[in-house]
């Protein structure tokens, strides 16, 4: 602490690349401080620094550190209490450029492992990263104000939030009980057959478009008796809701009703969530997948003959590529993918769908015939996959009745509350003589055997950059590969960690000799043993954010680059 304040009075006022000399490790009382990367000048970046707190030292129980569910949301719960008291303090010291900035990731509704605040599952040594802008008057130092700002800010913000001695114990406990209860539910989930459960009493709908919080004034959900199941929580404690077995299931109803609302819940339901935020008992398996079509996007030597086969120029669809997909052959990508990604359930709203590629009905039949049509609709295959393959689909419908007869749930959402209608409407389907829509033949085997080799455009580079585009896109090099239609990420700095993957798999892992199912999965799995280290060399940035495998091969998958034997 002393070499730090004799550092900072020798460099102010002069050149801005003197504060590089304070790049280093300094010991405060209780914790270390670690200046990690100074930024090269004041309208840079900002600069990355970090607080080191030993397991001693901060005190937090070892009954809230030791299960990965209970750390996680220790995590989160100290983190949002630094961003907001760090935020007050955000350019209180003066300059030019980003001068006397102070922030740190901005956790949303879900709960994810962030790099932003780490506790290790066997020290328990306490990690912040955080960003700071140095200040300058110009290009001068003006050390004297960052002597505030590391000093006497940031020991502020740890003392009064990152110790068990000053937080709130009750509402800490309160965050605690609920991951709990979160990972009671999801144990429940595979134990009694379920995809998802939605608690009575969940609040769906959201504030805006932009402002993921629950809407104000909104219907809460209320589960329909034929599917009410109740789930045991910790200490004796039960809860009721809507359990959807797996299987097909079928969400109807007319517009504006909340059908794609409850699929959104859903969908999210992969990833838990805050208390207050009215998904808390939203819960899904952690596996499923939301599918869409995806006009445009690349596809890479992929077997999609279980959907489209037979093209009229004679492509051959068990090895197919394209740069430019259609609609129904970007959907069948993306059903392979799921499958093959170890996705159990599909998620799928009709209104982003091809409607060629989910269902043709008979009179499109009798007209024309399905010799001369390359797809094989996915209402024809639902029951296949799950009856060979074990993968369940809940789908959102409001315009084709076809799906009644395959379905083995079907709920109505009407006034944004659902109603089990599954014997209605298979009595209306059956009076108007709908047939099951099927295919005829075998569904096929669903394999990927492509070789993945090195992009040398990437690996001989000089040096790799890596950014994101929000959630839309990651960034290597010049090349961006389009996230904006996987739905399940929902966090700037999930696409922060899948750029960081996808520069480990080319420079690491892609060596012409692994299979692309090996590359990934190995990647993974480093990642779940070592944590965000697995993907970095060097210091770990502090903004990046857990992905699933799922969502790490949505991006491999999408990835133009992609070189292949």
């Amino acid at each position: 602490m002393q070499n730090l304040d004799a550092k900072l009075r020798e460099c102010d006022h002069k050149s801005y690349p003197a504060y590089k000399s304070l790049k280093g490790r300094y010991q405060f009382p209780n914790y270390v401080l670690s200046i990690d990367h100074v930024q090269g000048d004041p309208f840079a970046a900002p600069s990355s620094l970090s607080v080191h707190i030993p397991a001693a030292k901060h005190g937090f129980p070892k009954e809230y550190t030791d299960a990965p569910h209970r750390r996680i949301m220790l995590q989160d719960y100290l983190l949002r209490g630094f961003y907001r008291l760090l935020g007050t303090y955000s350019h209180k010291a003066k300059g030019s450029g980003k001068s006397g900035s102070l922030s740190v990731s901005h956790p949303g509704q879900e709960v994810l492992e962030r790099s932003a605040l780490t506790i290790d599952a066997r020290s328990g040594e306490l990690v912040v990263r955080f960003s700071a802008g140095f200040p300058a008057a110009g290009r001068t130092t003006l050390s004297m104000e960052l002597r505030k700002m590391l000093m006497e800010y940031v020991p502020a913000c740890v003392k009064q939030t990152l110790y068990f001695s000053v937080i709130r114990r009750e509402e800490l406990k309160k965050w605690i009980c609920l991951a709990d209860d979160q990972l009671a539910v999801r144990r429940q989930l595979q134990e009694k057959d379920l995809v998802a459960f939605v608690a009575d009493g969940a609040i769906l709908p959201r504030k805006s478009g932009v402002e993921d919080a629950p809407m104000q004034g909104a219907v809460a959900f209320a589960s329909p008796k034929e599917d009410r199941i109740t789930l045991s929580l910790p200490e004796g404690r039960s809860i009721t809701g809507l359990g959807i077995r797996r299987g097909i299931t079928l969400i109807v109803g007319g517009g504006y009703h909340g059908k794609s609302t409850l699929l959104k819940a859903l969908e999210r339901g992969v990833y838990n969530h805050i208390p207050g935020d009215g998904r808390e008992y939203v819960i899904t398996e952690d596996t499923a997948m939301k599918l869409r079509s995806e006009d445009g996007r690349s596809v890479k030597r992929l077997d999609i003959s279980s959907f489209i086969r037979n093209l009229p120029n004679g492509k051959d669809t068990a090895c197919f590529s394209t740069e430019d997909a259609s609609g129904s052959t970007s959907q069948a990508a993306c059903t392979v993918e799921a499958v093959l990604s170890g996705s159990r359930t599909l998620l799928i709203d009709e209104d982003t769908s091809a409607t060629n590629f989910m269902v043709r009905d008979a009179l499109m039949q009798s007209v024309i015939h399905p010799d001369q049509e390359p797809i094989i609709p996915f209402a024809g295959r639902m029951r296949q996959m799950y009856e060979e393959l074990g993968v369940s689909t809940v789908l959102v419908a409001g315009s084709s009745g076809a799906f009644f007869t395959i379905a083995d749930t079907i709920l109505q959402m009407k006034e944004y509350v659902p109603c089990d209608i599954t014997e209605a409407a298979k009595a209306a389907a059956a009076a108007a003589k709908e047939a099951a829509p099927g295919a005829s033949d075998a569904l096929g085997t669903f394999q990927d055997t492509r070789i993945a080799m090195a992009n040398k455009a990437v690996t001989d580079s000089r040096r790799v950059k890596v950014k994101s585009a929000g959630t839309d896109a990651v960034i290597l090099n010049h090349e961006s590969v389009e996230l904006r239609f996987v739905e399940q990420v929902v966090d700037t700095e999930q696409t922060n960690l899948l750029g960081a993957m996808l520069r480990c798999l080319e420079e690491n892992y892609f060596n012409g000799y692994k299979a692309l199912t090996e590359c990934v999965e190995e990647l993974y799995r480093a990642y779940q043993k070592k944590g965000f280290a697995a993907v970095t060399s060097g210091s770990i940035p502090g903004n990046q954010a857990q992905v699933r495998l799922q969502e790490l091969w949505a991006m491999v998958n999408r990835y133009r680059s992609l070189q292949l034997k």
